[in-house]
């Protein structure tokens, strides 16, 4: 299907994006994922109007209305060794973008999640696919509340919008053009400097240091990000290394 001008108007031309329009579809992920599969190339992007079964981390349903954020999946080739800076990189570009298109300064909270004060903005997923082969890729999902239809009222506490943030109307193409461009160039960088990456990530993310977090064993205080992207917990008993898993974390 064709791109609606609403998004197409801020590509550049010629574009170095394959995108894949879709009015409604069960996940973005799910169609890059397919085509990933098949051998799309690097910079192939899926996005839809709407989201009948979007999810984020660890199967969380991501509410994708019509109309009311953006949905969008990008086919990543990256060199193996970089992998596990790959959802930091993409983190900083959503992040970069959102300020570049709306104005809107927002923070980062590890692993994925873009806020604004203590409410979840934007989330981003990556999964992998032949990962150790030739073929390997990365589908990097990402959700943005565009207006605060984007999320149903009951979460209304911990997610917001654009929209909400801003008190203002905000143009979806804009903010989708910059997310691609920024992305884009952030995955280029991870062969670079990578280390830029890590300082902008650090520099972006106040609750990576000092904030007090739980999981199902213990609890600590965040003491920043190792260079591989685990996120390190001070605790009593000495620094914990988290590379996955739930937190739940106490804003000061």
């Amino acid at each position: 299907m064709t791109l609606p001008p609403e998004l197409a108007r801020h590509l550049p031309t010629p574009s170095p994006f394959d995108v894949h329009w879709m009015a409604s579809t069960t996940s973005t992920m799910d169609a890059a994922g397919r085509l990933a599969g098949a051998g799309a190339a690097h910079a192939t992007v899926v996005v839809a109007d709407e989201q009948t079964a979007g999810r984020g981390r660890r199967g969380n349903r991501w509410s994708s209305p019509p109309g009311a954020g953006l949905y969008l999946s990008f086919i990543a080739r990256p060199a193996a060794s970089r992998l596990s800076l790959l959802t930091l990189a993409a983190g900083v570009a959503v992040r970069d973008a959102i300020a570049a298109a709306s104005g809107l300064a927002v923070d980062l909270k590890w692993p994925n999640d873009v806020i604004a004060g203590r409410r979840k903005l934007a989330g981003i997923l990556a999964e992998g696919f032949a990962v150790g082969t030739p073929d390997q890729a990365v589908v990097i999902g990402i959700g943005v509340n565009v207006q605060p239809a984007a999320y149903p009222p009951e979460v209304s506490q911990r997610a917001t919008s654009l929209e909400r943030e801003l008190g203002r109307s905000v143009d979806r193409g804009a903010v989708f053009a910059a997310i691609l461009e920024r992305l884009n160039a952030r995955i280029a960088q991870l062969d670079d400097s990578p280390g830029d990456i890590l300082r902008a990530w650090r520099e972006a993310s106040p609750s990576a240091i000092g904030t007090r977090v739980e999981w199902d064993s213990g609890h600590g205080l965040t003491a920043g990000i190792a260079d591989d992207g685990a996120l390190l917990v001070e605790t009593a008993s000495g620094i914990e290394r988290f590379i996955a898993g739930e937190l739940v974390w106490h804003f000061r």
